[in-house]
């Protein structure tokens, strides 16, 4: 009998481990630092490196039980690199979305989709987006935007352990080329595999790994859905937090692309601050405590909107 409940435990810990109930500092440590590793190089569009980083994020999502949103999670497209003035132009890059999907419960409420997205590309070795005076060193990106990607992965494998309790389906979205400029969210607006009117809310995380002593968790576009106010000041609450809640202020991430489409947003982020484009910003500066904090922020928000039906429409701001 001892022998057969060990194997019933050993049973359900491989069924319930595609995915977990609880974000983890752990895990979120885990996919920063592969992502900030010196072999990445900054992340930057296009080649091999690229590459493994996609592959990473894929692998990640197919760990966690997430389906592809159609035949594959990539979204293959090619992206015109910034030069300085003066330069040489690149050639264009070919880098990738990945796009990961959970179908919801509800009849009629399947249909309506939550997209969650995060850019995983940083800056490579500067370039002229680069803050620093340091030519050619790997600017690592560690807040910019490894949290976000790392939250990205935590978030929706604790969502996936959540499914059976959603109506709505959620996307979930690895873009690439942001820094580029907003190259990976414009080319999936431009050829969507769902109608977006189905997409009832967009929530980008951009530098979520940098929580203050304030517990401060700035966000725009709240204003953008009914009651969104309201509702992101009631959750910051009770995740401990103090959100900082604009209800425009729509602007500066993947999010403006689908707002631009009249697609109701949340632009999540925990601050800027000197290390902000520069070899600096490391993995460890990264307030892992926090970042845990801000996960389960958003995870609450994303459940509450998708396992109900919470009234949504596209409010636009000035």
């Amino acid at each position: 009998m001892k022998h057969f409940f060990t194997g019933l435990l050993l049973i359900l810990g491989a069924f319930y481990g595609f995915s977990q109930v609880e974000i983890t500092k752990d895990e979120l440590y885990q996919h920063i630092d592969f992502l900030t590793s010196q072999e990445k190089e900054g992340r930057y569009p296009g080649g091999k490196i690229n590459k493994k980083v996609v592959d990473y994020i894929t692998k990640d999502f197919e760990n966690a039980g997430i389906m592809p949103l159609s035949k594959s999670y990539l979204q293959k497209f090619k992206a015109s690199l910034r030069i300085a003035k003066g330069e040489k132009k690149k050639s264009k890059a070919k880098t990738w979305n990945v796009v990961g999907f959970i179908e919801g419960n509800h009849p009629d409420l399947k249909k309506e989709y939550i997209v969650l997205g995060a850019h995983y590309d940083h800056l490579g070795h500067g370039g002229p987006s680069s803050k620093s005076n340091k030519k050619n060193t790997v600017h690592p990106g560690a807040d910019d935007n490894a949290s976000g990607t790392s939250a990205l992965l935590e978030i929706a494998e604790r969502l996936a352990a959540s499914q059976d309790k959603l109506k709505r389906s959620v996307i979930f979205i690895a873009f690439g080329a942001e820094e580029q400029g907003l190259l990976g969210s414009k080319f999936f607006v431009e050829n969507s595999p769902v109608p977006l009117k189905n997409i009832q809310l967009m929530i980008n995380m951009d530098m979520v790994g940098r929580l203050n002593n304030e517990k401060q968790v700035y966000m725009g576009g709240a204003g953008t859905f009914p009651n969104g106010q309201e509702l992101m000041a009631q959750l910051g609450k009770d995740a401990g937090l103090n959100p900082v809640v604009h209800a425009g202020s729509v602007g500066g991430s993947d999010h403006v692309s689908f707002y631009k489409k009249n697609i109701s947003v949340l632009g999540m982020h925990t601050g800027g601050h000197p290390q902000y484009h520069t070899p600096e910003d490391t993995i460890d500066l990264i307030n892992f405590e926090g970042q845990k904090m801000v996960c389960d922020y958003i995870y609450a928000t994303i459940f509450k909107i998708a396992s109900t039906d919470y009234p949504m429409e596209f409010i636009p701001q000035d």
